[in-house]
C-alpha cells in the first residue's frame, strides 16, 4: 500500500507561545497586574507556589529565543500580546514602553525571516478590568476593541495574521465555572455571562480586524477534544453529547450562525438572560481562518452526581492508555477527527493547528535532552494532520506547543511542553532532540517546495527523521 501523499505547497510550520507564560517581568517598564498575577498569589492554586513573575525571561531574552527559532528553520512564530503591558489599567492611556517592546519583537521576527502570528488575548485580563466585572461585564466588548485598536495602530502594518481569543471555553470554563483558573470564579450564571460576552468579543474582534484590509487575516482559536461515550448506552451517549456541547460546540456554533448548542445541553437556555436585541447577528462572523488546539480526547460516562452535565471523565489509566506526564491520554487519531469535524462548519475555509504538544519528564544530561516520547508524539500527530489534508481538509499549517518550557498555569513550571528546555535557575536554553527532529522535518518540506511547488510529500517519510 502506498503511503499517503500531501501537497507541501503553502503549508506553514511554526511554534507557539504566550505572553503570560513566558515574558516574566511582570512589574517592569510600567506593566500593570493581570488576573493571573493575582490568582497565583493565592495559596494552593498553583503547583509549587509558582507565579508567572519570572517566566522564561522572554521579555529580556526574546532575541536569544528568536535566534533559536531561526536556527531551527522555523519560519512562523505565534505569540500573544499582554493586555496589561499595553494598557496597565485595561483602558486609557497606553504604556509606551510596553508597545515599544512588541514593536521591537515584530521587527526582530521579520529581520530573521520569521512571520509573526499574534494572539490578542491569551487569558491575562488586566486586574483593573477584573475589578470592574471582567468577562462578566458586557463592557468587556468595548474594552477589548479599544485595546485591540491600540495594538493594531502600532503593528498592523507588519503583521498579517491575527487571532482574537485563545481557547475561550478554557478561560470561561476553568476560570468562571470551576474556579481552578484565574480569576477563580464559580457558578453557572458566572460561566454563562462570560461565555456570551466572549462570544461577542470573538465576532466583533474578527470584524474589527477585517475592516483594516491591507492583507490582514483575522481568526480565532478553539480548544477541542473528541468526546467518546464509555459505553454505547443511552445515558453515556447523552453524557458525551452534553460534554461535547461545551468543549467543542459552544463557541464555534454561535460564530457560524448555529446559535448556542442547547439541543445537547438544555441548561444553556439560561444564557438568554444575557442576550440583548441584535446579539444573534452580532455573534456571527466569517473568519479568514480558525486555529485548532488539540492535545487529547475525553472518554466520559454518565454520572448523576455531576451537576448540569451529568457526566464524568474516565481516567486514561483505567483505559490502560498511554499518557503524558500530566495524565493526558496520547491519542493522535483525535486530532484527525477534530480537523475533519471542524472543516464541516459553514464559513470555515482555512484551518491551522495553532497548538499541539505534550508534557513529559525531561532530563537534562550533558547539555542534551533526549525526549524520544515527545518526538514520537509530534510525529504521530503531524501524521494525523497531513492525513486530514490529503482527504481535503483545508488545514494549512501546524504550530507546535511550545517553543520553550514555560509557566503552565496551575501546573506552574513543573509541566515541560517545550521544544527548548529552560533551566529556571540560570535561564539558560537547551535545544531538545525533538526540536532537531522538527527542524529536519521542516527542512525536508521546504526542500520539496523549492524543487517543485506542486510536489507531494510522503507522510511515511517522517519516520526517516531520527
Amino acid at each position: 500500500m502506498e503511503s499517503p501523499q500531501v501537497n507541501s505547497k503553502n503549508f506553514v510550520w511554526g511554534v507557539s507561545s504566550s505572553a503570560p507564560q513566558t515574558e516574566g517581568a511582570t512589574e517592569r517598564d510600567g506593566r500593570g497586574a493581570s488576573i493571573w498575577d493575582e490568582f497565583s498569589k493565592k495559596r494552593g492554586k498553583i503547583a509549587g507556589g509558582h507565579t508567572p513573575g519570572i517566566g522564561t525571561g522572554f521579555y529580556s531574552n526574546y532575541l536569544v529565543d528568536l535566534d533559536i527559532v531561526r536556527m531551527l528553520g522555523i519560519r512562523h512564530f505565534r505569540f500573544s500580546i499582554s493586555w496589561s503591558r499595553v494598557l496597565p489599567n485595561g483602558t486609557g492611556l497606553p504604556n509606551t514602553k510596553g508597545l515599544d517592546f512588541y514593536d521591537r519583537l515584530v521587527d526582530a521576527c521579520l529581520l530573521r525571516g520569521i512571520e509573526p502570528w499574534i494572539t490578542l488575548y491569551h487569558w491575562d485580563l488586566p486586574l483593573a478590568l477584573q475589578k470592574k466585572g471582567g468577562w462578566n461585564n458586557r463592557d468587556v466588548v468595548n474594552w477589548y476593541l479599544d485595546y485591540a485598536e491600540t495594538v493594531l495602530t502600532v503593528l498592523a502594518d507588519r503583521v498579517k495574521n491575527w487571532m482574537v481569543l485563545n481557547e475561550p471555553v478554557a478561560f470561561t470554563g476553568a476560570g468562571h465555572f470551576l474556579g481552578i483558573h484565574a480569576p477563580g470564579k464559580k457558578g453557572l450564571d458566572t460561566f454563562l455571562s462570560s461565555v456570551h460576552h466572549a462570544s461577542l468579543v470573538q465576532a466583533a474582534g474578527i470584524k474589527q480586524l477585517q475592516s483594516i484590509g491591507s492583507g490582514i487575516r483575522a481568526g480565532t482559536t478553539f480548544s477541542c477534544s473528541p468526546v467518546i461515550p464509555l459505553r454505547e448506552s443511552e445515558k453515556d451517549i447523552k453524557a458525551a453529547n452534553a460534554v461535547d456541547a461545551v468543549l467543542n460546540r459552544l463557541f464555534i456554533e454561535p460564530m457560524t450562525g448555529n446559535g448556542y448548542p442547547t439541543d445537547a445541553l438544555p441548561i444553556l437556555d439560561r444564557i438568554e438572560k444575557y442576550i440583548q436585541s441584535g446579539d444573534v447577528e452580532r455573534l456571527k462572523a466569517i473568519p479568514d481562518f480558525i486555529g485548532i488546539q488539540q492535545y487529547t480526547r475525553h472518554v466520559v460516562r454518565s454520572s448523576w452526581m455531576v451537576p448540569y452535565l451529568q457526566a464524568k471523565t474516565v481516567s486514561p489509566i483505567s483505559l490502560n492508555a498511554e499518557t503524558t506526564s500530566i495524565g493526558w491520554e496520547i491519542h493522535p487519531e483525535s486530532l484527525y477527527i477534530t480537523l475533519k469535524r471542524f472543516a464541516t462548519y459553514n464559513g470555515i475555509s482555512s484551518i491551522y493547528v495553532t497548538e499541539n504538544g505534550a508534557a513529559f519528564t525531561d532530563k537534562l544530561a550533558m547539555g542534551r535532552v533526549r525526549d524520544t516520547k515527545r518526538t514520537n508524539y509530534l510525529r504521530s500527530h503531524i501524521e494525523a494532520v497531513l492525513r486530514a489534508r490529503t482527504e481535503g481538509v483545508p488545514v494549512n499549517g501546524y504550530f507546535a506547543w511550545s517553543l520553550t518550557d514555560n509557566f503552565e498555569w496551575t501546573e506552574g513550571y513543573n509541566a515541560r511542553f517545550g521544544l527548548v528546555y529552560i533551566d529556571y535557575v540560570t535561564q539558560r536554553r537547551f535545544i531538545k532532540d525533538s526540536a532537531y527532529w522538527y527542524s529536519e522535518l521542516i527542512h525536508d518540506f521546504e526542500a520539496m517546495q523549492s524543487k517543485n511547488s506542486s510536489c507531494d510529500y510522503a507522510v511515511d517519510s517522517m519516520s526517516d527523521h531520527k
